[in-house]
């Protein structure tokens, strides 16, 4: 809503003139990135399904994520952690399904919440960044999920499985202390977004002057924001709004919205390229 305001009273200052000879590279990396983010965020659910059980395997879990992540955009922001869930479950156990679903966004926001802990060369504070992070191991991670649960606490009625620690212990056979791979994809993942995002804003701003880090604190912290709010599917205009907040007057206001709503088109169209296959399946069996 503050995004569609503040892009309304300042639309007579926006121009969205490209050339595809003097941008359509930049824009071209852009998408790139955008797409390498998606393949990266796949790999890290794998290994997140990987992580709660050693003895898992398929090699279907990528294509599937990348498959199904357009339906993180449809209004409620859950159809993509209902179809994952259902595909595990169809090939495992109902608890391992469950919890690598519920789970996967609290790695995102750890990997995103890591990046930003870098404002610790501003600010002190930035340094509780960390926190989200310290819970990721094999004795705490029952705790995380079981507060994730009481939030979620409809899903389990719905599903009636039961969220007690002995049935997760008896169901869950976590590989290693920490989750490694996942949390360094996942720091991947965010950190190719902000590189799609920053060539987005170098495309439109070539006097940039800011530091690199200060943006990829607040592109990060944008982020988390935009994936903990669940009114906003895919994020959608609460990480905008809040990049536009977080920049201040330190970026002119035309270039900063071009720049994001070129960056919302790129990286929506790139989830849209990878799942067309898994669109034009589900259209076929509605017809």
């Amino acid at each position: 809503f503050y995004f569609c305001i503040y892009f309304f009273n300042n639309i007579d200052q926006i121009s969205f003139d490209i050339t595809l000879e003097k941008n359509g590279i930049d824009l071209s990396f852009s998408f790139l990135f955008c797409v390498l983010s998606i393949y990266l965020n796949a790999f890290a659910w794998k290994y997140i399904v990987i992580w709660f059980d050693r003895e898992f395997k398929t090699n279907d879990l990528v294509s599937f994520y990348v498959l199904t992540n357009i339906l993180k955009y449809v209004p409620g922001g859950i159809w993509h952690f209902v179809e994952r869930f259902n595909f595990i479950k169809n090939i495992s156990n109902p608890q391992i399904a469950l919890y690598s679903t519920l789970i996967e966004p609290y790695f995102m926001l750890s990997g995103s919440f890591l990046l930003a802990s870098l404002g610790v060369i501003f600010s002190p504070l930035y340094f509780f960044l960390i926190l989200p992070f310290i819970f990721l191991n094999r004795k705490l991670i029952y705790f995380v999920i079981k507060r994730l649960g009481s939030l979620k606490g409809k899903v389990f009625k719905v599903l009636r499985l039961k969220n007690s620690k002995d049935q997760f212990e008896k169901r869950i056979k976590i590989t290693s202390f920490f989750p490694t791979k996942s949390l360094l994809l996942e720091v991947g993942f965010v950190l190719s977004k902000f590189i799609g995002f920053y060539i987005c804003l170098n495309t439109f701003y070539t006097t940039n002057t800011l530091n690199i880090i200060f943006l990829l604190v607040i592109f990060s912290l944008s982020w988390s924001i935009g994936l903990v709010v669940p009114t906003a599917p895919g994020g959608i205009g609460v990480f905008e709004a809040c990049i536009l907040f977080f920049v201040g007057r330190n970026i002119p206001q035309n270039i900063i919205l071009v720049s994001l709503i070129y960056f919302r088109i790129i990286s929506t169209f790139a989830d849209l390229f990878l799942s067309f296959p898994f669109l034009i399946k589900k259209l076929f069996k509605k017809i």
